[in-house]
């Protein structure tokens, strides 16, 4: 591992499908020394009872920390508990937030129910998501894809900044890590149709548009919270298989799993939790942020076709046209009903 920008290039560059060489999320903890190191801190999981939130939320308390996760099903979020706490190298203790995504309500609850239990919270990762869904609305209105992935995740960061601000130290900064995806290629954010309409939806759109507003809003954090001790960076995990395409028609799926582009590219639920692990507490990134990760580096500029199924590169959009960020972050207070905590927009 001689570039610390790109510690894994020899591992990426061949890939051979599920389960070949490239890292996972616990090899990612080892190499980095962080076992055990983070008694004491606290971390926060959003969409922790499978695929690769599980799998983040497993190698996390692998380093010391006390998890807490999401989960919508209470019956599955004491299995991912259990499970955890009996195979973790980690001594930390291991929570349950009660929360869905579709209600904003519901969000401000979990957050109440966190803070309620910590008094700190070092590393934030906004995970949960739904992809490619029927046209649909949350409980408070808003395109689902668009609700759940970002504004969801907006409002928990928001009502969390406050803590997240104390919890950072000069040896230790805050760290919000949004998953995006290789798909933030298919859609910049749409200002005038953001929430869709049934006549013009595109599951497909609506979930890159979604997923160019996690990039944005970690954009904007790292930027102007940066100062104050709080770093983001956001990331695509790369192909899974997981509960991600149930709204993907089987024909599809199959199609997939016979593609010579896109079969040697999947990784299992271990893999792809690994560059959320690498921006989490990989130990380049501490007082660091603003930028978009995959395959364990920042995301090269995009050279082949944005509309591919997947890719590591990033969007020419990736950091935001000229006011692209602000004009976001200031939309989405409005929408969630929050005041930003900055007073320099």
């Amino acid at each position: 591992m001689t570039d610390p920008t790109n510690p894994y290039k020899h591992l990426y560059e061949n890939p051979n499908g599920v389960g070949d060489q490239r890292p996972t999320a616990l090899q990612i903890v080892r190499d980095q020394g962080v076992v055990g190191t983070y008694a004491g801190k606290v971390a926060l999981v959003t969409g922790g009872t499978n695929g690769i939130g599980l799998e983040t939320a497993r190698a996390l308390h692998a380093t010391g920390v006390d998890v807490f996760i999401t989960a919508r099903d209470a019956t599955k979020g004491d299995k991912v508990r259990q499970d955890i706490l009996s195979t973790s190298e980690g001594k930390g203790c291991f929570k349950i937030i009660m929360m869905d995504m579709d209600s904003l309500e519901s969000v401000r609850n979990a957050a109440k129910s966190f803070l309620n239990q910590s008094d700190k919270l070092n590393i934030l990762i906004n995970n949960a998501g739904i992809m490619g869904t029927p046209y649909s609305l949350t409980k408070d209105g808003f395109e689902r894809q668009f609700g759940v992935n970002h504004l969801a995740h907006f409002l928990l960061t928001n009502l969390l900044l406050p803590v997240l601000e104390r919890s950072a130290t000069a040896k230790l900064a805050s760290r919000v890590v949004n998953v995006s995806s290789s798909s933030h290629r298919h859609a910049v954010v749409s200002w005038e149709h953001f929430n869709s309409h049934p006549i013009i939806y595109n599951g497909e759109v609506a979930y890159g548009q979604s997923k160019t507003a996690n990039i944005w809003m970690s954009n904007y954090l790292d930027r102007v919270y940066g100062p104050r001790g709080v770093h983001s960076l956001s990331l695509g995990p790369g192909g899974i298989w997981t509960g991600l395409l149930a709204y993907t028609p089987p024909d599809l799926v199959a199609a997939f799993k016979e593609s010579p582009e896109i079969a040697p590219n999947m990784q299992s639920a271990e893999q792809g939790a690994a560059t959320t692990l690498w921006a989490a507490v990989g130990k380049g990134w501490e007082g660091r942020g603003g930028e978009y990760l995959h395959d364990c580096r920042i995301a090269p500029p995009e050279t082949g076709d944005l509309y591919s199924v997947m890719s590591s590169f990033a969007a020419p959009w990736v950091r935001g046209r000229e006011g692209d960020e602000d004009r976001l972050w200031e939309m989405s207070e409005k929408l969630v009903g929050v005041e930003s905590h900055n007073t320099s927009h």
